[in-house]
């Protein structure tokens, strides 16, 4: 069964495949992926790798875990499951402003009449 790893620490400039070249050495790497910023695509310093197995997992943690990579220690530890969170909710409904503006606007009709 393939165990997802997360790491941490990564230098800003490593791609996809240097990530997935730092741990082939340790095992078969089914997938490696360094997370990216969506507005820059500027790396954000941090990856997961998923390791075939648990014993190449461990491996690539005794192994890699605060390995020096262009001057920057590694992290590497078992990554936990992602955990639901609430979707923000960016509006549609009214606003104090709209509503101060609505009840100020009846206000001075009621007193014109």
């Amino acid at each position: 069964m393939a165990t997802k790893l997360f790491v941490a620490g990564l230098p800003y400039s490593m791609t996809d495949d240097e990530l997935r070249d730092l741990f082939v050495e340790y095992g078969t790497v089914a997938s490696a992926q360094v997370i990216t910023d969506r507005e820059t695509n500027r790396s954000k310093g941090f990856g997961f790798v998923e390791m075939s197995t648990e014993d190449e997992s461990k491996n690539a943690i005794q192994g890699l875990n605060g390995k020096d990579v262009n001057g920057r220690p590694l992290t590497v530890n078992e990554a936990r499951p992602r955990e639901d969170r609430p979707r923000p909710s960016f509006g549609g409904g009214r606003n104090d402003r709209n509503d101060r503006r609505d009840s100020i606007g009846n206000n001075f009709r009621r007193a014109r009449r």
